[in-house]
C-alpha cells in the first residue's frame, strides 16, 4: 500500500511538471509571435515615414524616442540635417528681404541727394579762330603810340620807342558814366583784339604817360567775348557799362612789357543762360631803356594773344539716372517678392511636417493603448 500510495504521488507530479512546461512554451511562443508581428510592422512605418519626407524639403528634428527607436539619445539623420538647412535657408532669405529694403533706401536717398548736387561737367571745343575779343584800355593821362598785329609770337624790335609810331588796330574811343557811382565820367580806348589762333596772332600795344602825380603807373584795361557786338550796339555807353559790371578789370604797369595770354571760358546757367569769361596768364619783362637823354616818361608796352585753340564750356549736370533707379528697384522688389513667398512656403511646409508627426504619434499612442 505504501509503495502504491507513493507511485501514484510520482505520477501526480509527473503531470503537474508536465502541465508547467507546456504553458511556459506557450507563453514563450506567444511572446515570439508578438515580436515578429512588431519586427514585422516597424520597416512598413520606417517606409511612409521617409516617403512622407522625401515629398516635403525638411522636417523638424524630433527625439529618438518618438521616432519609434529604443536608444535613448538624440541620433541627427539625413532628414534632420535638411530640416536644419531649410531653417537656415529661411533666416538668409529673411536677412536678404532687410537688405533689399535697405539698399531701396539708400538708393532713393541717392537719387534725391544727385538732384539737389548736380556735378560739374567741363568740355572743350577746339577752333581755329576766335571771335575778335573787345580789350578797353583806361590809359587816363596816358597817350597811345603804336599798335600793331604780328604773327607767330615774333615782334619784332623797337623803332623809335617813346615816339610815335603806326596803329594798325581798329580802335574806338568812347565816354560814359561810371556804373557804380553814376557821376564819375570814364574815358575807354577799345581796341579789337586778335583771332587767328592757328596762326598764334598777337596784337602788341604801346602807351606813352609824359609825367605822373603817383608813386605808381599802371593802365586798367577789361575784356569783354565779342568786339563785334560793341561796334553794332545801337547804346554802346550802355555796353560797356554793362561790361564793367561783369566782367573784372586788370593792369599793366610802366617800364615793362606785359605778356597776356587769354583763354575763354563759358559757363550754362541753370536757366539756359550763358556766361562768357576771360582767363589769364601774365608774364612780365623788364624794359631796358636805351634812350641817350634821361627821360621822365613811362612807356608802357602790352602784348594780347590767345593760349590755345580750346574754348571751355562748364556746366552742371544731374548724374541720377532715374531709368537706372526704376530698374534697380524692380530688381529689388523682385528679389523681396521671391524672398517672401519662399519664407510662406518654408513656414507652410514645417506647420505641415509638424502636423504629421503629431498626427503619427498619436496614432503610435492609440496603437499601443
Amino acid at each position: 500500500m505504501g509503495w502504491k500510495a507513493l507511485e501514484g504521488d510520482e505520477s501526480a507530479d509527473q503531470q503537474k511538471a508536465c502541465m508547467n512546461k507546456f504553458s511556459f512554451y506557450l507563453r514563450e511562443f506567444y511572446l515570439l509571435s508578438e515580436d515578429v508581428e512588431r519586427v514585422s510592422e516597424n520597416p512598413t512605418e520606417e517606409r511612409e515615414e521617409e516617403m512622407e519626407v522625401n515629398e516635403d524639403s525638411s522636417s523638424v528634428i524630433l527625439p529618438d524616442g518618438e521616432l519609434g527607436t529604443t536608444t535613448p539619445s538624440l541620433r541627427f539623420s539625413k532628414t534632420c540635417l535638411k530640416n536644419v538647412f531649410s531653417v537656415i535657408l529661411l533666416f538668409i532669405y529673411l536677412l536678404l528681404m532687410a537688405v533689399a529694403v535697405f539698399l531701396v533706401y539708400q538708393t532713393i536717398s541717392d537719387f534725391r541727394e544727385k538732384l539737389k548736387h548736380p556735378v560739374m561737367s567741363v568740355t572743350y571745343k577746339e577752333v581755329s579762330l576766335y571771335d575778335a575779343p573787345g580789350i578797353a584800355f583806361y590809359p587816363g593821362k596816358a597817350r597811345l603810340l603804336s599798335c600793331k598785329h604780328h604773327y607767330y609770337d615774333h615782334i619784332p624790335p623797337l623803332i623809335n620807342p617813346g615816339q610815335p609810331g603806326d596803329i594798325e588796330c581798329t580802335t574806338q574811343r568812347i565816354n560814359y558814366t561810371d556804373p557804380f557811382t553814376n557821376q564819375t565820367m570814364k574815358y575807354a580806348l577799345v581796341v579789337q583784339g586778335p583771332r587767328d589762333v592757328k596762326k598764334r596772332e598777337l596784337v602788341f600795344l604801346q602807351f606813352h604817360l609824359n609825367e605822373t602825380d603817383q608813386d605808381f603807373s599802371a593802365i586798367d584795361y577789361l575784356l569783354f567775348s565779342s568786339f563785334q557786338e560793341f561796334v553794332s550796339s545801337p547804346e554802346k555807353a550802355k555796353f560797356m557799362k554793362d561790361c564793367e559790371s561783369s566782367y573784372s578789370s586788370w593792369k599793366f604797369s610802366g617800364g615793362f612789357r606785359t605778356w597776356v595770354k587769354m583763354s575763354l571760358v563759358k559757363t550754362k546757367e541753370e536757366d539756359g543762360t550763358e556766361t562768357v569769361e576771360f582767363k589769364q596768364e601774365t608774364s612780365v619783362v623788364n624794359y631796358i631803356d636805351q634812350r641817350t637823354k634821361p627821360r621822365s616818361d613811362q612807356l608802357f608796352f602790352v602784348v594780347f594773344e590767345w593760349k590755345d585753340p580750346f574754348i571751355q564750356t562748364v556746366q552742371d549736370i544731374i548724374t541720377a539716372n532715374p531709368w537706372n533707379m526704376i530698374a534697380l528697384l524692380c530688381g529689388i522688389f523682385l528679389a523681396l517678392f521671391k524672398a517672401a513667398d519662399f519664407a510662406k512656403l518654408s513656414v507652410k511646409w514645417m506647420i505641415k511636417i509638424r502636423r504629421r508627426h503629431l498626427k503619427r504619434t498619436r496614432q503610435k499612442l492609440k496603437k499601443h493603448s
